[in-house]
């Protein structure tokens, strides 16, 4: 079991885990890297047909599949690199400033 640490503006440099060192395996769900994006993908449902090429070259898994079917983002994960968005052939998403 590993210690987590919550970087915030208390935490010395000296208490960071150094860049580039993975300290434990299947920990991405932990962290929230969807903040420091800058446009971020919109979902339109009414477009949507559902044929999910979206969801596997999402490199954050920001969409959910469930029952065969994506839903809306997860904007906590996404990074808006907006590669789901190019692969959409109905332009079910679109990439938005994010304010």
């Amino acid at each position: 079991m590993t210690n987590k640490i919550n970087i915030d503006e208390t935490i010395s440099w000296q208490e960071i885990t150094p860049g580039g060192n993975v300290c434990a395996s299947g920990n991405s769900e932990e962290f929230h890297t969807g903040d420091w994006r800058t446009i971020k993908p919109v979902f339109i449902a009414d477009k949507c047909n559902q044929c999910l090429l979206c969801a596997p070259v999402c490199p954050d898994l920001a969409i959910p599949v469930k029952d065969g079917k994506r839903g809306d983002f997860i904007y906590e994960y996404c990074k808006g690199c907006g590669i789901c968005a190019k692969v959409c052939p109905v332009k079910a998403i679109e990439m938005k400033a994010d304010n």
